[in-house]
Formats: C-alpha cells, sequence, structure tokens
C-alpha cells in the first residue's frame, strides 16, 4: 500500500519521499490508521520490518492538527537504551521536519544541565530512556499531565532489562485517559501481563509469527574449539572481505579483549558496553556508520540501537542467555526488506544456549564446518533444515558479500590446523553486562 492511501498530511507525505520511501510496510499499513483513528495497539513485529514510523508517522500526524504548540510534551516515547533513543528521536525529526512539532531525547550517560533547558523552551515529543525520565519527574524538570499518546517500544527488552518498577512509576505522572501502544518482538508472559495492565481494547498488528527470527537473515552455525574463535573471526573476515560486521560478546571484559586482538591482526575495531561513556558510544556508531571501523564488538546494549540498512553481517561470538535476545541481535541485518547473514561461533560451553535458542525459534540452525577449524567434543546434531525461506534461499546466491569498497583490504594468513587436545578447555566464569 502507499503511503498516500494512509491518511498522512501532504508535509508528512514529502518528508517519507525525501528519504525514498514509496511503499508502506506491512505493520505500518496494519497500524497507521489504527492509531490515527486512537485506539490502543500491542504491535508484534521483528526488527528491521520499519516498527519506528509504524507509531512515529501516526503520532505526528495526530500532533500536527493541532496548531499551537502547547508548552508541555503530548506524546512520550520509552525505549530500553540510549542507542535505541537517539535512532528514535532521529526518526520523528526525520519524519517531522516539515511541521511546526518539536522533539527531544533525554537519556542517561550526558549531562542533565542541557536537557533541562531545552525543556524549558518547550516540546511535543519526549524520547525517554526511563531512569533518565524519572530524574527529571523527580526534579520537576518536566511534566508529563498533557500526554495524549504513551509508547513502549522494545518492551520486552525494558522488562528484561529490569525496567518494570521505573515503568510503574513514570505511569502515575500520566493522565487516565490517554492512547497507549506497545511494541514488542517477543513475547512472554510478562509482556502479556503488561499489557493487560495498561491496554485498553486494544488493536492486536502482527505481521510475523511470535519469538521469530527475520525470514531474510540467513542463520549459520560454525563449531569451533573456545580457544580458536578469535582465529576463526579473523580468518571469516579476512577470506571473505567484509567490510562491516557486528560482533556480539557476552560481557564488558570479552568486548575490550576482543577488540584488542582485533586490532592486532590489522582488522580497525572499537567496542561498544556498559563502561563505555555514551559520547564514546555514539562516536564508535558513528565511526562504525561511515566506514571507517570494520568491526564492531558490542554488548546487548546495542542490540536494539543500532539502525543500518546494509550491514550484511553479524557475528555471535558468544551466544545469549536469554533466547529472545539472539533475535535482536540478528535483526541487526536483514534490515528494510534486504538480505543479511548470522552467523554463531558454537563452542561445546554453548551447547545450552544454543539449544534454548533453537527450542524458541522452532527450528534448527543450519551447521557449516570452516576448513582447518575443529571443536573439541563436537556436539552430536540431528540433520538440520535451513532457517531460511526459498525467498533467502533465491537472494543469497552468493553466500558471502564482498569488500565493494575497496576500504579494508583482506590480509589472508595461513589457518593453523587444529589439534585434538584430550579434554575440553576449562571454563571461565566471566560477569555479564
Amino acid at each position: 500500500m502507499k503511503f498516500e492511501q494512509l491518511g498522512l498530511k501532504p508535509e508528512i507525505l514529502k518528508a517519507i519521499a525525501s528519504k525514498g520511501y514509496k511503499i508502506a510496510t506491512p505493520i505500518q499499513t496494519q497500524a497507521i490508521p489504527a492509531i490515527i483513528e486512537g485506539k490502543d495497539l500491542l504491535g508484534g513485529a521483528q526488527t528491521g520490518t520499519g516498527k519506528t514510523a509504524a507509531f512515529a508517522l501516526p503520532i505526528l500526524e495526530i500532533l500536527s492538527r493541532i496548531g499551537k504548540r502547547p508548552k508541555h510534551p503530548r506524546a512520550v516515547i520509552l525505549t530500553p537504551t540510549r542507542e535505541l533513543a537517539a535512532q528514535v528521536g532521529e526518526s520523528f525529526i526525520d519524519y517531522g521536519k516539515f511541521l511546526n512539532l518539536r522533539t527531544l531525547k533525554i537519556y542517561g550517560g550526558v549531562k542533565i544541565k542541557p536537557q533541562i533547558i531545552n525543556l524549558r523552551s518547550g516540546s511535543d515529543i519526549i524520547i525517554a530512556t526511563p531512569g533518565r525520565l524519572l530524574d527529571h519527574l523527580e526534579q520537576g524538570t518536566i511534566k508529563l499531565s498533557y500526554i495524549e499518546t504513551l509508547v513502549l517500544d522494545e518492551a520486552d527488552r525494558m522488562l528484561d532489562m529490569g525496567f518494570i518498577k521505573e515503568i510503574k512509576r513514570i505511569l502515575k505522572y500520566l493522565p487516565q485517559n490517554r492512547q497507549n501502544l506497545l511494541f514488542s518482538a517477543t513475547y512472554g508472559n510478562d509482556i502479556k501481563a503488561l499489557a493487560r495492565n495498561i491496554l485498553h481494547n486494544p488493536v492486536y498488528v502482527e505481521v510475523a509469527r511470535r519469538n521469530t527470527a527475520a525470514e531474510n537473515v540467513k542463520q549459520l552455525i560454525h563449531y569451533v574449539d573456545k580457544n580458536q574463535k578469535c582465529q576463526l573471526l579473523v580468518h571469516l573476515i579476512n577470506e571473505h572481505s567484509w567490510y562491516r560486521v557486528l560482533v556480539f560478546v557476552k560481557t564488558k571484559l570479552g568486548a575490550k579483549r576482543l577488540a584488542v586482538q582485533l586490532q592486532k591482526a590489522g582488522i580497525p575495531t572499537t567496542a561498544i558496553h556498559g563502561d563505555k561513556s555514551q559520547y564514546d558510544r555514539t562516536r564508535a556508531l558513528a565511526q562504525f556508520k561511515k566506514g571507517d571501523i570494520q568491526a564492531l564488538i558490542a554488548t546487548d546494549i546495542a542490540s536494539r540501537g543500532i539502525h543500518l540498512e546494509d550491514l550484511n553481517h553479524v557475528v555471535n561470538f558468544d551466544l545469549p542467555n536469554i533466547p529472545e535476545d539472539y533475535i535482536h541481535r540478528i535483526g541487526r541485518t536483514g534490515r528494510a526488506g534486504k538480505s543479511g547473514t548470522a552467523i554463531s561461533l558454537i563452542s561445546p560451553d554453548d551447547k545450552k544456549q544454543l539449544q534454548n535458542i533453537q527450542k524458541l525459534l522452532k527450528i534448527s540452525i543450519s551447521i557449516e564446518p570452516v576448513s582447518g577449524f575443529k571443536p573439541v567434543n563436537i556436539p552430536p546434531t540431528k540433520e538440520t533444515k535451513p532457517a531460511t525461506n526459498n525467498q533467502v534461499n533465491k537472494s543469497n546466491t552468493n553466500k558471502f558479500k564482498t569488500n565493494k569498497s575497496g576500504k579494508f583490504k583482506s590480509k589472508k594468513k595461513t589457518t593453523k590446523s587444529f589439534v585434538s587436545k584430550k579434554t575440553a578447555p576449562k571454563k571461565r566464569r566471566l560477569k555479564t553486562t
């Protein structure tokens, strides 16, 4: 369906056209009319399906119908991470650039005083993380009694990160009569309970089976000994000339170590994790998007805040402890209708996490051996079926995309064959993020 058929005003359509968008995605087609009508909504969609525009566009349409702008915000969007708040905020600014509406981004990791100064000038839309929004509420620098629409974006992640108490406290500052929109890529009992508490006769919009990965992401497993994971990652980057790859690890310490190892291997690398300041995290993401950094190492703080339409490869160096996080990690690739590849490096220590992920997805992820790399005690596996549909198989005629820009030259090295050991490598306990 074309955006012109969704009841959006010319100024919004002009902004959409300037970004090159012509056809609405399924979740946009279903959600936008319902939100404009003022209905509560529970949206289920995988990342990369146009979810942000599905609530940003109708909110801008509704708020722009009132000519005079009040001093206090009329819409608030809560996100789990600073990176996602920044991304959503930029989307509102882009889509509303021809409207007389003001959007402010409020999150931690930066000084609060500039935010206070901006709030005094008035705003229509607030994009915030729960903790920093509560800071403003407790200091009396923001008032939410005029809120008409509340959005909980990536609600499942907010609950995973323990924000339920903060959300409940924020709800007390909001008027009872308001529109509520809840978006989540995965559904557990906690999400269902939250939806029951805040949504009133909601419209249900679901564009894919719940708790599933995006169908245009090809998923692969490379079995490898734990001590050879870094060597295998370097081999893959150089062998296939990956010019941009996002690598997920479990801990902050692991991110630091892997970044140093890849730098020593001649691969431009940086890391983002909880110990990094917001300035450093923002700068790292900007360098990665620009192409100055070839590999970005991240803990799960980044799985909901990176938006790159041409990110072709995601690597799970470590599997996440929470199976749902796997879906959000690999959702960083295969966005905006494009195909992508998600690779997991699996050692015997990862067996339990892998089982939980495949149980959630209800699939067996395809196994692909890499010459010269073999783990100790390969776990027994049954014949697997590809984790993608026919469309993906056709679109991925070339397994790996080449380094088209030629910016990072491949540095091939002879890979040493793995020598089996009698015992599995000793486990090391690391603190999680």
